[in-house]
């Protein structure tokens, strides 16, 4: 790959890290906007979420690991295994993020309930479909590392590592600003 491609290409993914940023941003101002109110009450977090965050966190070092693998030469199969082993702590997150939901459910706490649970299934439920679509490019790779077995171009590998280490950084970013204003 040129490095003029490998340019556009690392181009593509800061767009679309930048547009999502922006994005939760405006959640953060409209929140910080409605919290003024007077029907605004706190919540307590679900303590799952807390487990989700180590979740993420130590998928984002299992991609890690398996980035330096492959950047070693170390083989497709073994950097294969823990792209997979990101892929499965990355679907518990997503899971610990229902049982969240559920657990706020059980409490009678709904999209609806009040202007905080409205913020925090927002910005949960938008989090979770990046890390969905996040998931999606993992299978990819995993696909590319297990059937291709041949050379893989690293900037697909490193695009998508970025990705996720930024929706690990994001979760982390949401689950203090839930914990401080809702």
């Amino acid at each position: 790959m040129t490095p003029s491609a490998r340019r556009t290409s690392s181009s593509g993914i800061w767009v679309g890290v930048f547009a999502i940023t922006m994005s939760f941003a405006a959640f953060t101002s409209a929140l910080f906007v409605r919290e003024g109110t007077a029907d605004w009450s706190h919540l307590v977090l679900p303590p799952i979420l807390y487990v989700n965050t180590l979740f993420l966190l130590a998928s984002s070092a299992t991609l890690e690991i398996a980035r330096r693998i492959l950047r070693g030469g170390e083989g497709m199969p073994k950097a294969g295994a823990w792209v997979a082993l990101t892929m499965l702590l990355g679907c518990g997150f997503c899971a610990g993020q229902y049982r969240a939901w559920l657990d706020l459910r059980q409490q009678g706490i709904y999209l609806a309930t009040n202007p905080n649970s409205s913020f925090f299934y927002v910005l949960t439920s938008m989090h979770a479909l990046h890390v969905l679509a996040g998931l999606l490019a993992l299978a990819y790779l995993a696909h590319r590392l297990a059937v291709k077995r041949s050379a893989m171009r690293r900037s697909i590998f490193d695009n998508t590592a970025v990705y996720w280490h930024f929706m690990a950084a994001l979760w982390v970013y949401l689950l203090l600003l839930c914990r401080m204003k809702l």
